[in-house]
């Protein structure tokens, strides 16, 4: 194929690349660390904050049944991701697979729309990591600040105001990170995997502390009656309530940036991609059915429903408060690590390419990390965790991630048609079908996002667009070596 926008890479060359001594990683990550880094990634804001106010503005008790919904039309990515990254065991996620798959120029604006994703989503988490510390600090009688705890400026009602100065609880867990995946994969693996138990068994505590406590007039009715126009409550809140929770699923799709950091990652891939979406939407439909059942769903419009709930049973539960709100900032601890972890492995796979400049896809000596792209990583989510609020951040989060998911699937089937021959260790069960579905479940909840969404949607592709004519088109390695591509 010659080297036009469109040119693919072959899977034969991509495997040989990621062998390069100067591109080598340490293999040090077996299938329990890539379970546990998906889990990670996915269990953080999603069980402790929109579980409630979900409940409360759109499904009720029916919360349950979204979180089924929602996790459904995951597994379809996730199958997807799961043969790629099996196929494909190369550092890039979708990225890489696009570039296999549908050519170049779809590479690039899958890479820069997983910033989106990865470097804005762990800031979003980062800002939702300062409201929590610094509501446990006040609990503890230390007040925090305001004009070092929230963003410059914020939307309220409509309407830009001054809100601080910069948000520096936000700024340290992101420069913390960053230390840790710049010193090695191991080392942040073993801290994720402790951060991972800490919350998983505070979501254990609360269900076993709670459970006794459930009263089923709580459940009824079960699904509430529609009122106030669609999407409010009855079947179709059920359905927004999905696309709404659909953001507390994010995170296990990073698993797949780790390929050439897994042992085996032809086998351990699969199972880190579809044991970590499985044990998260387990949890998660536990969780919520307790949490409705102990309150009722119109009282849980607040930051921190699992404290709320708890709050509720009586004072023999006080206990409990602090140790969920450390459970929610262990979550989001490891959430932000894990999207800090994705970035910067799509930026040297880019750069390898060269798309971007070739500093970009150095490897530290000693520590076997993408070091350049972690620190920058870093100091670009610092810098946007520090001066943006949480809410413009959030709405560009889950339609990069949407788009990425869709390009994947999409994936699957060209592979399918045009290489059935190349080996794949696991496979998408149910093809065409089960790639058709997550690819049309992915557009939907895109088309249901807001108009403004859109806008900055194109707007940050426009920007890509211009760097890549200016820069990445020009300096391309396809265009330089012809002879790697399929």
């Amino acid at each position: 194929m010659s080297a036009g926008l469109f040119s693919r890479k072959s899977v034969a060359h991509l495997k040989e690349q990621a062998e390069e001594p100067e591109h080598g990683f340490r293999r040090v990550l077996g299938p329990v660390n890539l379970v546990s880094l998906g889990v990670g990634g996915i269990i953080g804001a999603g069980i402790f904050v929109l579980t409630g106010q979900a409940a409360a503005q759109y499904a009720g008790p029916a919360i349950v049944i979204s979180f089924l919904i929602s996790g459904i039309g995951c597994a379809f990515s996730g199958l997807c991701y799961a043969e790629m990254a099996s196929m494909i065991p190369v550092a890039g996620s979708a990225y890489t697979y696009a570039y296999a798959t549908l050519g170049e120029i779809i590479a690039w604006i899958i890479g820069w729309d997983l910033i989106l994703e990865y470097l804005f989503g762990a800031a979003t988490v980062a800002v939702g990591w300062s409201g929590y510390v610094v509501s446990f600090l006040k609990d503890l009688g230390i007040t925090v600040p305001k004009a070092l705890a929230a963003a410059p400026v914020d939307v309220v009602k409509g309407h830009w105001q001054m809100m601080g100065m910069v948000n520096l609880p936000a700024v340290f867990i992101v420069v913390l990170a960053t230390i840790l995946l710049v010193i090695g994969i191991r080392e942040s693996a073993n801290t994720n995997n402790i951060i991972v138990f800490t919350k998983i068994a505070v979501l254990i505590l609360f269900v076993a502390v709670a459970l006794p406590f459930i009263n089923l007039a709580n459940w009824h009715p079960f699904i509430p009656p529609q009122h106030g126009g669609f999407g409010h409550f009855g079947w179709s809140g059920v359905l927004r309530g999905a696309g709404v929770i659909f953001f507390a699923y994010i995170g296990f799709d990073a698993v797949s940036t780790t390929a050439q950091e897994a042992r085996r990652p032809q086998k351990d891939m699969p199972i880190g991609i579809l044991g970590s979406l499985a044990i998260s939407t387990v949890l998660y439909i536990v969780v919520s059915l307790v949490l409705t059942g102990v309150i009722s769903y119109t009282k849980l419009m607040v930051p921190d429903p699992l404290a709320v709930a708890t709050d509720s049973i009586g004072p023999q539960l006080f206990w409990m408060r602090p140790i969920i709100k450390l459970g929610a900032i262990a979550g989001l601890s490891s959430v932000v690590l894990i999207l800090l972890m994705g970035q910067p492995r799509v930026f040297f796979s880019m750069a390898r390419d060269g798309l971007l400049p070739p500093a970009f896809a150095r490897v530290h000596p000693r520590f076997r990390t993408p070091y350049v792209t972690t620190i920058t990583t870093g100091i670009l989510a610092a810098v946007v965790a520090g001066l943006f609020p949480i809410g413009i951040l959030g709405e560009l989060v889950s339609i990069g991630t949407l788009m990425a998911f869709m390009i994947v699937c999409l994936g699957v089937l060209v592979l399918r048609f045009n290489h059935p021959e190349i080996p794949r260790t696991f496979r998408t069960p149910w093809v065409p079908v089960v790639p058709i579905l997550g690819a049309a479940i992915c557009l939907l909840q895109m088309v249901m996002l807001p108009l403004d969404t859109w806008v900055r949607l194109i707007v940050w592709m426009i920007i890509g667009i211009i760097i890549y004519s200016t820069y990445g088109y020009r300096h391309s390695h396809a265009r330089i070596r012809p002879e790697t591509l399929d």
